[in-house]
């Protein structure tokens, strides 16, 4: 199991769980944690027996950002993780899920703030719960900087525009309620409780055949820009291969005989 100084990485059965761990700083991006998040988003890829992943924050946060002084010169302790920069300069925005998408489902549940880059990786996710103390925002323009972690591109492409740009150029906080009136978060409950209903989640799409789940996430992304014509062409070829499956033959077998399914990726 993988995990750095900033994240630790455990196995829940089929779900791979990705905890930042930076309590003392609300979980503030270092780049031991973003190395860990890289390293975790491969392994949950390179492994077949992981089917989920679920992402979340030590000590009550998700995260609050980057770390403002380590942006100010005082350095990300760790001259082997400044090396793993040097040897892949992209690895940080692979981190935060900006040059990179996982093909297993990705699940936040947040607790406590989710701001500036906190909410910019929350962008990266694809289903997402939030506890009713969460906080979110995107405060870079108060401080004079830019959401460089891919807000102006994806915000606007999950959220209506008008609440997208409120949101970005007015740098204010966003209360959980509010996060999901707009759809930033698809669900919220009660404090301490995000990670339970995460993996709730998680289960459900354990449950489900690995390809059919990793392929209808692909066809929902690689279709997002296209016309509606394009789109379904595209559906199409993601689609019918997975018909050919094994598992998909030991889904329908499985269904009557009242049984649970076993799905092997085949």
């Amino acid at each position: 199991m993988g995990g750095t100084e900033h994240l630790t990485v455990e196995r829940r059965g089929a779900t791979l769980v990705l905890t930042m761990n930076r309590p003392e700083a609300k979980n503030a991006l270092s780049l031991p944690l973003l190395v860990g998040l890289y390293d975790g988003w491969l392994e949950a890829d390179a492994d077949h027996e992981i089917r989920s992943v679920v992402l979340t924050g030590a000590g009550g946060d998700f995260c609050a950002g980057m770390d403002l002084k380590a942006l100010a010169g005082k350095g990300m302790a760790g001259d082997q993780y400044r090396d793993r920069l040097k040897a892949d300069p992209d690895l940080h925005w692979k981190a935060m899920l900006r040059h990179h998408r996982p093909r297993k489902p990705v699940i936040a549940a947040v607790e406590g703030y989710c701001v500036a880059g906190g909410t910019e990786i929350l962008q990266g996710t694809d289903i997402r719960v939030a506890a009713e103390g969460a906080t979110f925002g995107l405060f870079e323009v108060k401080r004079g900087l830019f959401p460089i972690g891919g807000s102006t591109v994806r915000l606007p492409r999950q959220i209506p525009r008008t609440h997208a740009l409120e949101m970005l150029l007015t740098g204010r906080p966003y209360s959980a309620e509010e996060a999901a009136r707009i759809g930033l978060v698809g669900r919220v409950v009660p404090d301490g409780t995000a990670l339970d209903a995460a993996l709730e989640i998680a289960e459900r799409i354990n449950a489900c055949g690995p390809l059919a789940v990793e392929a209808v996430k692909a066809s929902v992304y690689e279709t997002a820009g296209l016309t509606e014509r394009e789109g379904l062409a595209s559906e199409l070829l993601r689609g019918w291969p997975v018909f050919d499956t094994a598992d998909a033959k030991e889904g329908a077998r499985a269904f009557a005989e009242k049984r649970p399914p076993v799905y092997r990726r085949e």
